[in-house]
């Protein structure tokens, strides 16, 4: 299991839960994150899906953003696969405001969501 610390009271904290399967708890802030917080998460593997669950970010701003922006322009440079789970509403209503919820086609759904999608492809 990998996992990447930042070294603060409110700090940002991503592990691999699973192969494929990042959880990002903590602060998604310009306090938090710095220049290791971009390579946590290897998103330079084509043959790989990867999933990053945001479910446990307490807060976030720009910078929680800008990140997953990083992540989309990574993971999309070497035809990889990369998607959020569990965004929350805070980065939700910034990418929109700001239209990257189109532009980079973020993927804004909850678990319960990806769910339902995949039983209704399985009995439709």
């Amino acid at each position: 299991m990998r996992a990447y610390r930042a070294g603060n009271v409110h700090a940002l904290a991503i592990s691999e839960v699973n192969s494929g399967l990042f959880a990002v708890k903590g602060d998604l802030t310009f306090t938090t994150i710095n220049q290791h917080t971009l390579k946590a998460i290897d998103c330079s593997l084509s043959d790989v899906s990867i999933r990053i669950d945001l479910q446990e970010v307490a807060t976030t701003d720009s910078a929680g953003l800008a990140l997953m922006i990083e992540w989309l322009k990574i993971s999309k440079k070497h035809s990889g696969k990369l998607s959020f789970i569990n965004i929350p509403l805070q980065l939700q209503a910034l990418a929109k405001i700001s239209g990257f919820d189109q532009n980079l086609s973020l993927t804004l759904q909850t678990d319960e969501q990806s769910n339902h999608k995949a039983q209704t492809q399985h009995h439709g």
